[in-house]
């Protein structure tokens, strides 16, 4: 009979996620993996294939993670609150690995190139966007933002707002908080 791996996969894919996601895919050896999985690296192939692979499963975490605390968010505070919450809740979040978004950093660090992976982060960049398009629309439906704003406008500039926010957020001497409530204010006036 083989024998059962004695550890818990999931576990083990947040774990790769937060090491991916401080130290990005290059910045990251097989030596980081095995010491932040403490599998050794036949354990670690047999697991996950490749470090693609792996890398792809903790990026599909990080994305199930964004989506379901943005869909709760709308869920309880409705959509244009959950718009003005999110950013300050991802920097607050004290679960994080890295303020910047993983999903940015991985586009950014692995499209010249022309990797899989940037392409599956650049396709999940648009689905948050259209996600952050059909929160304004709701908003705009519920009377909680003018009728003269266009809900994918918004969704763009408030993305490119919120990466900008992410990934100033790096630096020690940025008020990432005061930067977040500036936005949600901003949000407020629409």
């Amino acid at each position: 009979m083989p024998r059962r791996p004695n550890f818990e996969k999931d576990d083990l894919i947040c774990r790769a996620r937060d090491l991916f996601w401080r130290q990005g895919w290059a910045g990251t050896s097989l030596k980081d993996i095995e010491k932040t999985l403490a599998l050794n690296p036949g354990s670690i192939y047999a697991a996950f294939g490749s470090k693609d692979e792996l890398y792809e499963l903790a990026l599909d975490k990080y994305i199930a993670d964004g989506t379901a605390s943005l869909n709760r968010m709308a869920d309880e505070k409705g959509p244009l609150a959950a718009l003005q919450t999110y950013p300050k809740s991802v920097l607050q979040n004290r679960k994080a690995a890295a303020r910047a978004c993983m999903l940015a950093k991985t586009y950014m660090e692995l499209s010249p190139q022309n990797h899989p992976l940037a392409e599956k982060a650049g396709t999940q960049l648009r689905a948050m966007e259209g996600k952050f398009e059909a929160l304004f629309s709701a908003a705009q439906s519920n009377g909680q933002i003018g009728a003269d704003h266009n809900p994918k406008q918004l969704a763009q500039r408030y993305q490119s707002d919120l990466l900008g926010l992410r990934l100033s957020a790096e630096r020690a001497d940025f008020d990432a908080v005061k930067t977040a409530d500036s936005i949600a204010e901003g949000l407020a006036r629409l």
